[in-house]
């Protein structure tokens, strides 16, 4: 058995027995990119982690190849989180940056997956490659078959202005993947989330989608000039980033009268505002004074902590 089969295979051994609690799902645990607080982000492991962690969604952010593969990635470039310029140092575009939208899949395949951030995961290792949606989709149903557990999916729509000037089908690509694996109709246990709300429009209105939606929201004054009433026409929930609501802490009553969910971005223990003793106190905060709905945390582990303790 390889390593990384062999660390699959632990994993699943402990979301089935037990070893990570369960209890006290109401609060939805969203892991940001898998738990990649912990292994590199958008890797088949840090989902397989996350997973054994708790976490009741695993995010995807989604990328598109040239030859129409979705693939998770945080950037619409691949510069930061791969080993693309060793690789294919003549494959640079003309501002100096690599895009997946200029590879196939094949191509892809030859690319290491490496940390982002200092002081997590070694950076110079090449244990890990990029995942497609497809491949991740597999992981997590495989999971809920093997442990009767129900995790979700909540993939993101990562700059699809982009994708629609390159001509490449960004969306409809997604909703064809996605009724491949049975995500379908308004209860299926999935989001799909997007900053851009003419794309999530497009979504509800071109594609006649029924999937759930969430509105991404980067400060108030995006939200002020959507409106809670007008984002209730199209999505279930939004995701604000944590200041919108400690300015606004009203945010999550009016957001629930509207009939919406509040799923916040992003906790992570190496970045706590120095108003929290730490993480926990800050996800307590919002968790349970604020009422958040849940959110999206780099280390699932810490939230489930937190859901679990409020629990006993």
């Amino acid at each position: 058995m390889t390593g990384n089969k062999m660390f699959y295979a632990s994993l699943t051994f402990m979301a089935a027995f037990g070893l990570f609690s369960t209890a006290g799902a109401e609060k939805v645990i969203i892991a940001h990119r898998g738990a990649s607080g912990y292994l590199p982000e958008h890797t088949l492991a840090a989902y397989a982690m996350a997973y054994a962690m708790g976490a009741n969604f695993i995010e995807q952010d989604l990328a598109m190849t040239r030859d129409h593969v979705l693939i998770c990635l945080h950037d619409s470039t691949l510069d930061a989180t791969t080993d693309v310029a060793e690789v294919f140092p003549d494959r640079k575009r003309a501002d100096g940056k690599y895009y997946p939208a200029d590879f196939t899949l094949e191509e892809i395949r030859r690319l290491h997956a490496r940390e982002r951030l200092p002081r997590r995961f070694p950076r110079e290792t090449r244990l890990f490659q990029i995942p497609t949606l497809e491949e991740a989709i597999q992981l997590v149903q495989g999971l809920n078959a093997s442990t009767g557990r129900d995790v979700g999916i909540y993939p993101e729509l990562k700059d699809p202005s982009f994708y629609k000037d390159e001509a490449l089908p960004f969306e409809q690509t997604l909703l064809e993947v996605l009724a491949k694996y049975g995500y379908d109709g308004p209860d299926a246990n999935i989001y799909i989330q997007c900053f851009s709300p003419s794309a999530l429009m497009r979504l509800r209105e071109e594609f006649k989608t029924t999937l759930p939606l969430m509105q991404l929201i980067s400060d108030n004054k995006m939200l002020e000039g959507l409106g809670y009433e007008k984002i209730a026409g199209y999505a279930q929930a939004i995701g604000p980033e944590k200041k919108c609501i400690e300015e606004n802490p009203a945010l999550v009553t009016q957001a629930h009268a509207a009939g919406l969910k509040v799923h916040p971005y992003t906790f992570r223990k190496e970045f706590v505002p120095k108003a929290y003793a730490d993480v926990k106190e800050e996800m307590r905060t919002f968790l349970f004074k604020y009422d958040i709905d849940g959110g999206f945390i780099d280390q699932p582990d810490l939230m489930k902590a937190v859901v679990d303790e409020q629990k006993q």
